[in-house]
């Protein structure tokens, strides 16, 4: 709960379009741990719209379907081995691994899409 407001100022301007490149995301997806008054004003101080599930309230606040994604794609990273044990004790290495691991799932994707 204490790292959600660093990890939204650490995100790398993106570019890509024309134009300054985008130093913050429209909206943040977050579950309930993250429901807090003071977070949702941080977060629109900062110009981004809170979708954070509200506490003691039944399930079924759509959220499930964003983070279903990034579940999926952490459990296509855990098919390699190298990378569902964490071997290596450098952060660079792991991160190389990971990146090499991102590469071959996108390419499996497209290489499916494209035959």
């Amino acid at each position: 709960m204490t790292q959600l407001l660093p990890l939204v100022d650490a995100i790398p301007p993106i570019a890509g379009k024309p134009g300054a490149p985008r130093r913050r995301p429209d909206r943040v997806c977050a579950d309930r741990a993250y429901d807090s008054h003071r977070h949702r004003m941080l977060l629109w101080l900062r110009g981004i719209e809170p979708i954070i599930a509200k506490r003691r309230t039944p399930h079924g606040s759509g959220l499930g379907r964003f983070r279903w994604v990034v579940e999926r794609t952490i459990s296509w990273l855990h098919r390699f081995r190298r990378l569902r044990v964490r071997y290596e004790r450098r952060d660079d290495i792991h991160e190389s691994f990971i990146i090499l691991g991102c590469g071959l799932i996108c390419w499996k994707v497209l290489n499916r899409r494209l035959c």
